[in-house]
């Protein structure tokens, strides 16, 4: 191995020298690093964008169609008051109302069929 290093080259060359032969282990291992990094960070972001969602999940659909569209606004504009109100809207249930009209409307539907039946 001595007889490959040149006169002039000190005795103890760095680690992080590339080989005689081309091959730089310190720039494989911030490639690998900056990858790994980089998939991390962004499993993070998406979980993070994700959090409103998951908090409304088991709310009503209409309620979960506006939490669902506004996280995704906040992801693609990168306005995070859209995330925000996302979020708010996720912690706070609304009644619902819909429910006792629907059943109102069917018990009038009802006596409207048992009055014709008696005419």
């Amino acid at each position: 191995m001595a007889e490959n290093i040149h006169p002039m080259a000190p005795e103890y060359l760095p680690a992080f020298l590339p080989n005689a032969d081309g091959s730089d282990a310190l720039f494989t291992g911030v490639i690998i690093g900056t990858v790994l990094l980089i998939v991390v960070l962004g499993s993070f972001y998406f979980t993070l964008h994700s959090i409103p969602e998951k908090m409304a999940h088991e709310s009503n659909s209409m309620q979960f169609q506006v939490i669902g569209i506004l996280a995704l606004l906040a992801l693609f504009t990168h306005n995070n008051l859209y995330w925000v109100i996302a979020l708010l809207l996720a912690a706070v249930r609304f009644p619902d109302f819909l429910t006792p009209i629907e059943s109102i409307s069917k018990s009038l539907e009802h006596m409207r069929k048992q009055g014709d039946k008696d005419a």
